[in-house]
């Protein structure tokens, strides 16, 4: 284990918060979070000069993240959306060696791969503002339009072929649970998928679901007219 956080380099001090924001639920986290959880582990490491135990210094932060050698460049975090990062499966292999003895092999990490439509379904509701929205707390500037990209359904479809979408989205999302069941899936950008994930976007769903139950009844209601 590490005995002083202080030996370890600035990137691997800010890996190490970031895995601490991860164990919390916080997948992705907000460059916001990860400045205070860093200043928090170390405030003489990232503390503002001169007032190092009140206050954070977020440059030191951040540009330890992006640039040529930063975090994402290095493989370490990977961006999620407007300034959302999430460990990648090598930045959890780092942080497993910093905590463990370096004589100690890290265990091999237990995930699998999803096929190909399974990640564009996967990164299309990832990248999708219903996620971001949420995620950043705004979720009553949520839209119809905004349901309907995160469902791939236009404003126009017919009832039927509107519930036939949702039965198929549903249907997909309960594939996952089942795959996510025992272990995590890494995508080819390098971020880790968790069971956890996959409950958030059952959340998002339902949840725009039943707060745009009218709009949906409204569509289904007009196919009839002919």
């Amino acid at each position: 284990m590490i005995s002083n956080i202080a030996e370890l380099t600035v990137p691997e001090q800010i890996l190490l918060a970031a895995d601490q924001l991860e164990k919390q639920g916080q997948s992705p986290f907000s460059a916001e979070a990860l400045i205070v959880a860093s200043w928090q582990h170390s405030p003489r490491t990232f503390g503002l000069k001169g007032y190092a135990d009140q206050y954070p210094d977020s440059n030191k932060v951040l540009s330890s993240i992006m640039g040529e050698k930063g975090l994402a460049r290095r493989g370490w975090l990977v961006k999620m959306g407007q300034k959302l990062y999430a460990l990648t499966r090598d930045g959890r292999q780092v942080v497993r060696r910093l905590l463990q003895q370096e004589d100690e092999p890290a265990a091999a990490p237990s995930t699998f791969r999803v096929s190909r439509d399974q990640e564009k379904f996967l990164l299309g509701l990832f990248d999708s503002t219903s996620v971001q929205k949420f995620e950043e707390n705004r979720k009553q500037e949520l839209t119809f339009a905004d349901a309907c990209r995160f469902w791939s359904i236009t404003e126009n479809m017919k009832g039927d072929a509107l519930d036939t979408r949702l039965e198929q989205f549903e249907q997909q999302l309960q594939e996952f649970d089942r795959l996510f069941a025992q272990s995590d899936a890494e995508l080819s950008n390098g971020r880790i998928v968790t069971a956890g994930d996959l409950r958030v976007l059952g959340n998002i769903h339902r949840y725009m679901e039943d707060r745009f139950g009218r709009h949906l009844n409204l569509l289904r209601s007009r196919s009839g007219k002919r």
